[in-house]
C-alpha cells in the first residue's frame, strides 16, 4: 500500500474543507491537486523512487501537499527540524543523502550553508517569495505541472519516511518508517481513541516532525475533520483560533500548558469548545496539570511516544479515567511491557525498562545496523525509559536510563526533583541532571526559568526542596536561566545543560 491512499479515499468521500490557514479554507481535494502536481514537478526534476526529500519548513499548508507528492511518487519524506544549526542541518543532509530540500525564504541561506559539499544534493524548492537564484519556487512549479500523477503502488515494508531523532545525547539517527507502519499506526491511534470523525483540531506542534505525519494522516482517515494550522506557536493567537473555530482538539508540549498558565490575559477568550488536551513529548509535571485544571477546567491527558515507533505509543483514556502522572495505557495494536537489564519482564509494580512492540515499529535505524541492534532485541524496542504498570495497566515512567544520576552509589531519579521545583511558586520550568564529583562521582545540579514577575534566589529553592526532599536528593546547586533550551517540539534539552 501507498499511505498516500488515505489522502485519495479521503477524496473520493467529497470535498470537504481540510485545511483553515491564516483565514484561507483549503480543500482535501486542492490538497490532492497540488499534490500531483507536486508529484510531476519533482519527476521533472529527477527525483526518483527511493529518493529522499528533505521537508524543512514552518507550519504551513505545503507541508500536507509536500509529504503526499513525496509519498505519490514512491520517494521518502524526510521531515527536518529547521531550528537546529548548520552542522547538524548538513550532517542530516549528507547521512541521508538527499536529493531534494523543499523549505521556506528565511531558512534559506542556512539550507545553502549547510548543503555546502553535499553532492548528492541537487534541488532546493523554497515556498512563497520571489524567484532566489539556484532555488525554485513552490508555486511555479506547481502552476506549471500537470495533475495527471498515476501514484506508485508501493509495498508494505517499503520506506516511506526518515526521521531524525532529536540527537539530545548524541548524532541524530534516521528512524525508518514503512508505508504500512504509518498507516497501522493511525488507524489504531483512532481504534484507541474514537475521536469524532468531524473534529476540529489545531497544529501548533511543528508539522515537520512525526507528530506532523500522524495529525495529517489522521486527518485524511476521518475525512470530515479539519485542521487549523497556525505558523508558530503563540499563546494568544492559539486562544484566538480556539475561541473563532470552536477547536476542540488540542495537542501540546508541557511548555506550551506552562505558558499558556501565564497567559495573563486568557479570560478574554472562550476555551470551552476544547474536548481533548493532549500533551506528550516530555513528561508533564503533576503540579502543572493540577494548575492547570483548576485555571480552565479542562483535564490534560497525558500520552507517550518515540520516534522510533511512529510517537503515538500509549495515551490516558480520552474519555475516562486520567491518571495524573501516568502516560496511560498502550494504543490498541501496541504491546508495552517492563524488562529488567536480562530482558525479562519484571512484575507489575516493579521498576525496569519499558519495552514496546508492534507493526508501527521503525525498521530500524538508517544506516546503522549496530545501533538498530541494540535498540531492536527479539522485536522488542528498548525505549530507554525507565518505569513500571499498575494494577489497573496504566504506565508510569519514573526516568530517562541515560538521565538516572548514580550518587555515591544510589540511583536518584531526577524527575523526582524536578517534580518538587515545579511545587516552587515561582519556578516555570525545571531540568535536574548529574554532574561530575570528585567524592560522590556524581552531584546534583538544577536549572530553573522563573515565571514571568516572579524572583526567587537560588538558596531559597534550594531551601525549598529541603523541606520536601531527604538531604541527599537536595540539589547541591541551583543555576537560574532566562529559558531552559529546548528542542523544536519543546522537549527540554538535557545535553545542552550537561554542555553548560
Amino acid at each position: 500500500m501507498n499511505i498516500s491512499e488515505l489522502l485519495v479515499k479521503s477524496v473520493a468521500q467529497g470535498e470537504q474543507v481540510s485545511i483553515i490557514y491564516e483565514d484561507r479554507e483549503i480543500t482535501n481535494v486542492e490538497l490532492d491537486r497540488a499534490a500531483r502536481k507536486l508529484g510531476n514537478a519533482l519527476l521533472g526534476l529527477g527525483v526518483k523512487r527511493g529518493d529522499r526529500v528533505i521537508l524543512q519548513m514552518p507550519n504551513c499548508p505545503e507541508i500536507f501537499s509536500a509529504f503526499q507528492a513525496v509519498w505519490k511518487i514512491g520517494a521518502v519524506s524526510v521531515p527536518i527540524n529547521y531550528q537546529v544549526g548548520v552542522e547538524e542541518t548538513r550532517y542530516i543532509y549528507q547521512d541521508s543523502e538527499a536529493s531534494t530540500v523543499i523549505t521556506a525564504p528565511e531558512y534559506l541561506e542556512k539550507v545553502r550553508a549547510a548543503k555546502d559539499g553535499v553532492l548528492s544534493l541537487k534541488n532546493v524548492i523554497v515556498v512563497s517569495g520571489p524567484p532566489e537564484s539556484g532555488a525554485y519556487v513552490f508555486e511555479d512549479l506547481v502552476e506549471k505541472s500537470s495533475d495527471a500523477l498515476a501514484m506508485v503502488e508501493t509495498s508494505d515494508d517499503e520506506l516511506a519516511a526518515l526521521i531524525y531523532t532529536s540527537g539530545t545525547t548524541g548524532k541524530p539517527k534516521g528512524a525508518m518508517h514503512t508505508h504500512y507502519g504509518l498507516y497501522y499506526s493511525v488507524v489504531h491511534i483512532q481504534k484507541t481513541t474514537r475521536y469524532p470523525l468531524d473534529m476540529i483540531s489545531v497544529a501548533v506542534l511543528p508539522l515537520c516532525h512525526s507528530y506532523g505525519i500522524a495529525c495529517m494522516n489522521g486527518q485524511f482517515l476521518r475525512a470530515k475533520s479539519k485542521t487549523v494550522v497556525l505558523r508558530q506557536f503563540n499563546v494568544e493567537k492559539l486562544f484566538s483560533a480556539i475561541d473563532r473555530y470552536k477547536i476542540q482538539y488540542l495537542p501540546a508540549v508541557p511548555t506550551m500548558y506552562v505558558y499558556m498558565l501565564q497567559f495573563p490575559d486568557y479570560r478574554k477568550y472562550d476555551l470551552s469548545s476544547v474536548r481533548y488536551f493532549i500533551c506528550g513529548s516530555a513528561p508533564l509535571s503533576v503540579e502543572v496539570w493540577k494548575q492547570f485544571h483548576e485555571k480552565f477546567g479542562g483535564e490534560i491527558c497525558e500520552g507517550w511516544g518515540l520516534t522510533e515507533a511512529a510517537a503515538n505509543n500509549s495515551v490516558n483514556p480520552v474519555d475516562g479515567l486520567k491518571k495524573v502522572g501516568s502516560i496511560g495505557k498502550p494504543m490498541v495494536g501496541m504491546e508495552m511491557k517492563v524488562f529488567d537489564p536480562a530482558d525479562r519482564e519484571v512484575p507489575q509494580g516493579q521498576e525496569g525498562e519499558i519495552v514496546i512492540r508492534g507493526p508501527m515499529v521503525m525498521k530500524g535505524y538508517w544506516r546503522q545496523p549496530e545501533a538498530t541492534a541494540e535498540i531492536l532485541r527479539d522485536g522488542w524496542l528498548h525505549t530507554g525509559d525507565i518505569g513500571y504498570v499498575d494494577a489497573d495497566g496504566y504506565f508510569f515512567i519514573t526516568d530517562r536510563k541515560k538521565d538516572i544520576i548514580i550518587k555515591g552509589g544510589e540511583n536518584i531519579s531526577p524527575r523526582a526533583i524536578e517534580e518538587v521545583l515545579y511545587a516552587h511558586p515561582a519556578v516555570a520550568e525545571a531540568a535536574v541532571i548529574g554532574v561530575k564529583d570528585p567524592v560522590y562521582g556524581e552531584e546534583i545540579r538544577a536549572f530553573v526559568a522563573l515565571k514571568p514577575g516572579q524572583s526567587a534566589a537560588a538558596e531559597e529553592i534550594r531551601e525549598f526542596c529541603g523541606q520536601r526532599l531527604k538531604r541527599f536528593f537536595v540539589p547541591q546547586e541551583v543555576v537560574i536561566l532566562p529559558a531552559l533550551p529546548k528542542s523544536l517540539v519543546g522537549k527540554i534539552l538535557k545535553k545542552e545543560l550537561r554542555n553548560l
